[in-house]
């Protein structure tokens, strides 16, 4: 079979998911199928088995194809550190810091071989790719350097469809424009197109298909209905637009409501997703202190630049926010950059992260955090301890910061899931519970742990206790089914077949 690249006429046109719900497609239909996206834009990451870093789209795109994941699916990860650098992420592992100018005004051949190895890598294992583009695949000041899109497809003599969001209003322009910026060779690998999130009865888009086929000769291979909270991991931050992360305050009484703190430079926001399934619970994204208000809990997420966060936390009132809260006894949980921010200060004074060498922290724990140049990436597993003691839970550490003591009481005993002799203690836990601070990505994921934790919320609104209603990975599989099936439903799969082989 043909490796098959989905290209999009700009970014955030559904890419990240139609590539997802195709894994789970080619996956139910016996096809042993890999993602892979040669560079990805993103703060959401995940760790790999040997303990690399990819993005968090990737990572999901294989949970759906039945896979672990690995380094080579995503072989070039930018994280933007919010001063204009990126930090450059080749096969899972730091290479470099660069100003986004630097970037992409390079030449790339050191990360283009790397996305031929990986590629390579991926082939040689399955006979089937699923390819994820980036962006837009004709942004023609970039083009010459883009090694995501067109250059890729070219590589792997892939069969290219491209994407148009309905929902975003152009779509026929912003199709025929994307064709029309290609060469005569680049628009012969476009085998079909796919209109995205299309809202209502699609057969009043009939006309709009012949009129695309008629101006492009390249056949629509399907209209894809709109869907409600698709449940699958977001790429990036663009993502906290949509229904899944809305604001919901919720009526009075038995729901809870969840601040979590929407940072500027907010990484890996979801390893919230659990808290949105959870019925009676009401979790949103707070962009300015004054949400707080009557809130029952406080998260604070991970950061890409914990020091420039906690500075605008200091500048714009949350910190004295968040004291307030923590002393009348409202339960405060953070996660990586946010269990940083829980101390006296974080350091940063080689800059690695930021402009800033340090700020003060919000003193909720005594310890302090050193970042340094070593990035920690490794999947974890271990046993709570203090006041949620007992409780197993596994997940995945992505830092830089080392945080040292004195700790007071930790959270967790852990170690990498493939050395249980190198056990570590991880976080900090008030002992009453209410204020909790770990570097474990994922930890929400853990059905016990956050049962427990929303039952102390509970109790403290007087609230009866609840057992686990909602089991988080099931309820991923259940999404990948679910988009898959939307997708199936609306696609031309025998069409689309018959172009792969």
């Amino acid at each position: 079979m043909r490796s098959l690249m989905i290209l999009g006429t700009a970014s955030h046109v559904g890419k990240s998911v139609l590539c997802t719900a195709l894994c789970r497609i080619f996956a139910q239909d016996g096809i042993n199928v890999a993602p892979f996206k040669a560079q990805n834009m993103s703060l959401n990451s995940a760790v790999t088995p040997s303990g690399r870093e990819i993005g968090r789209a990737q990572a999901a795109q294989a949970e759906a194809a039945g896979l672990l994941p690995n380094e080579h699916m995503n072989p070039v990860l930018l994280k933007p550190t919010g001063d204009m650098r990126t930090q450059v992420v080749v096969q899972g592992q730091v290479y470099d810091t660069v100003s986004g100018r630097k970037y992409f005004e390079d030449e790339k051949s050191l990360l283009w071989s790397a996305v031929v190895e990986s590629y390579r890598f991926l082939a040689d294992r399955y006979p089937l790719i699923v390819m994820e583009g980036a962006g837009s695949p004709v942004e023609m000041n970039l083009k010459d350097r883009d090694i995501a899109n067109l250059r890729a497809a070219e590589m792997a003599d892939a069969v290219v469809v491209l994407v148009a969001d309905i929902d975003r209003g152009g779509v026929f322009a912003s199709v025929i424009g994307t064709l029309a910026l290609m060469t005569q060779a680049e628009r012969q690998r476009v085998k079909g197109l796919i209109i995205n999130r299309f809202r209502g009865d699609p057969s009043l888009f009939a006309d709009g298909v012949e009129f695309l086929e008629q101006h492009t000769g390249i056949p629509v291979l399907g209209v894809i209905p709109y869907v409600q909270s698709i449940g699958i991991d977001e790429e990036d931050s663009v993502g906290l637009e949509s229904s899944r992360y809305a604001v919901a305050s919720g009526p009075p009484g038995s729901n809870l409501r969840i601040a979590i703190v929407q940072l500027l430079h907010l990484s890996n926001f979801t390893d919230l997703n659990p808290l949105f399934l959870e019925p009676g619970v009401h979790p949103f994204f707070a962009t300015k202190p004054e949400e707080m208000e009557g809130v029952d809990a406080v998260v604070l997420p991970g950061s890409k630049s914990t020091v420039s966060d906690l500075a605008w936390l200091s500048d714009t009132g949350w910190l004295e926010a968040i004291r307030e809260a923590a002393e009348d006894g409202t339960p405060i949980l953070g996660i990586c950059g946010g269990y940083q921010m829980l101390g006296r200060r974080v350091l940063d004074p080689a800059r690695l992260e930021g402009t800033r060498a340090k700020c003060e922290g919000l003193g909720l724990f005594p310890h302090e955090t050193v970042i340094e140049s070593e990035k920690r990436t490794v999947l974890v597993q271990g046993e709570l301890m203090g006041p949620y003691g007992g409780i197993q839970v596994s997940g995945y550490e992505i830092h830089k910061g080392v945080t040292k003591g004195p700790l007071g009481r930790e959270f967790a005993r852990i170690h990498p899931t493939d050395r249980p002799e190198a056990a570590t203690m991880d976080g900090a836990v008030s002992d009453d519970g209410a204020v909790v601070g770990t570097y474990l990505h994922g930890i929400l994921h853990n059905d016990e742990f956050r049962t427990a934790w929303l039952n102390r919320i509970r109790a403290r609104r007087g609230l009866p206790e609840q057992e686990t209603k909602i089991r988080a990975q099931a309820a991923q599989n259940a999404a990948y089914d679910r988009v898959a099936g939307v997708v199936r439903a609306n696609l031309n799969l025998p069409l689309l077949y018959s172009f792969l082989q």
